[in-house]
């Protein structure tokens, strides 16, 4: 007897059987023009982050505070070597100018430094980065907020910093929305970029699956078992008032084509075929039409393309369709069972799930044209769920490599998996917001 693959039976099962930020201002004082690009593989760049000073036992506290949020940032983008500043930073201990050769001599490419002070009831952080071989001020800027901003400040600095030193914008300030099993039931969860800040989204004691956040952050899009078949279910996370395709059949497994159509997988005329829906839960058009079912929509950036699951061949492959024209190409080949793509924000790859031979479930990525196919994990049971994360550089995941299922996050090239929170339960299918 043939043997399916969890990732692909989950979406099977229900089809076939019928089923904001705080306040914070940025105040950019004045910024350098240079920018050292650095390209994935390229080595780690090597900074010194001076500790924060400050006036005051209170604002001494926020700037330890700040200092960890700011090196537990970088950290975690794997982008930087974190060095300990020399103990003769300063040229003569007390003065302002900083010792460049000190900071040279313990290997160090740029310097990171400021100063946290509050005023007229505001907190203030004021940060530079300098160039260690130029001697140069790269950038000098400032980030106000209230005392509750504190953590966004310092992602706010991660984030300009990285944008600095890499010419990307990073994830700073996306969250990822997941479902767990911490309640007892299936219910949506969001979190930080890092793992930081978990919400539960939803409460209906049910079953909902396949979350996944519009480009502008303003909705949510879920599959729910609430009304007694899977249905799509579009939250405004703004007023909380919540939208659902009104139709026979089973709607579920979304993703989005822009800011405010969702693409999904409807059966209401008979086969289950991938429809574009409004936030209002009206249908915009019909994009698929083939035997068999059509699933797990995901878009390229200008959402011309569609990525999708479909088993009009036999076994789930991955197609790719033009949306305007209809013209529709086999993306994989390689693999008897693949599922679950997620479009990169870059438009060149597609992350996806395979049920390999050997049992294992791994993530492939491969080039939009189906050149350069790469597996991401091995030797690690079952892996499923891609999303990438804003800037291309990471990717989310499901993983069951060391026991329930957990979300874990790797670099785009496979490299540096690790687990990303630690809570209650089962979390799996997690989506990476493209909103910041």
């Amino acid at each position: 007897m043939t043997r399916f693959p969890r990732a692909f039976i989950a979406v099977m099962v229900f089809l076939l059987s019928g089923i904001f930020l705080n306040p914070l201002t940025l105040r950019a004082v004045e910024q350098g023009e240079y920018i050292a690009i650095r390209k994935q593989g390229a080595g780690k760049i090597a900074i010194v982050l001076d500790r924060l000073s400050a006036k005051g036992s209170k604002e001494a506290g926020w700037a330890g505070n700040v200092d960890s949020v700011i090196k537990d940032g970088l950290a975690f983008s794997d982008l930087f070597s974190i060095l300990s500043p020399p103990s003769n930073i300063r040229t003569d201990g007390k003065s302002k100018d900083i010792n460049f050769g000190a900071l040279s001599s313990v290997g160090s490419e740029f310097y990171a430094g400021g100063r946290l002070s509050k005023k007229s009831g505001n907190v203030n952080l004021d940060m530079e980065v300098y160039d260690i071989y130029g001697t140069k001020l790269l950038m000098k800027k400032s980030y106000t907020g209230t005392e509750g901003n504190l953590r966004s400040m310092g992602h706010a600095f991660c984030a300009d910093l990285i944008e600095l030193l890499t010419g990307k914008k990073s994830y700073f300030g996306s969250k990822i929305v997941f479902v767990s099993s911490k309640s007892g039931h299936k219910e949506i969860y969001q979190c930080d970029f890092d793992g930081q800040g978990v919400q539960q989204l939803t409460n209906f004691r049910s079953i909902s699956l396949t979350p996944v956040l519009s480009p502008d952050g303003r909705y949510l899009a879920y599959t729910s078992y609430t009304s007694g078949r899977p249905t799509l279910y579009i939250k405004n996370l703004a007023d909380n008032t919540i939208a659902s395709v009104v139709k026979n059949g089973v709607s579920v497994d979304p993703g989005w084509r822009n800011a405010s159509e969702v693409a999904t997988t409807l059966s209401f005329e008979g086969d289950q075929e991938i429809y574009l829906v409004r936030a209002d839960g009206s249908i915009t058009k019909r994009i698929t039409n083939s035997r068999g079912i059509d699933v797990s929509p995901t878009f390229s950036p200008d959402g011309s393309r569609m990525a999708f699951v479909s088993s009009r061949n036999g076994l789930p492959q991955i197609f790719i369709q033009n949306v305007q024209s209809g013209a529709v190409k086999r993306l994989t080949f390689s693999g008897r069972y693949n599922t679950q793509p997620s479009w990169s924000p870059d438009g060149d790859k597609i992350a996806y799930t395979t049920w390999e031979k050997s049992g294992e479930i791994n993530i492939f990525v491969i080039n939009a044209d189906g050149s350069g196919l790469k597996r991401l994990t091995s030797g690690a049971r079952e892996n499923e769920s891609p999303s990438w994360s804003p800037d291309g550089s990471m990717i989310v995941f499901a993983s069951n490599r060391q026991g329930g299922k957990r979300l874990y996050v790797m670099g785009s090239n496979g490299q540096n998996q690790r687990r990303l929170l630690q809570v209650d339960g089962e979390q799996m299918q997690p989506s990476w917001s493209l909103f910041r």
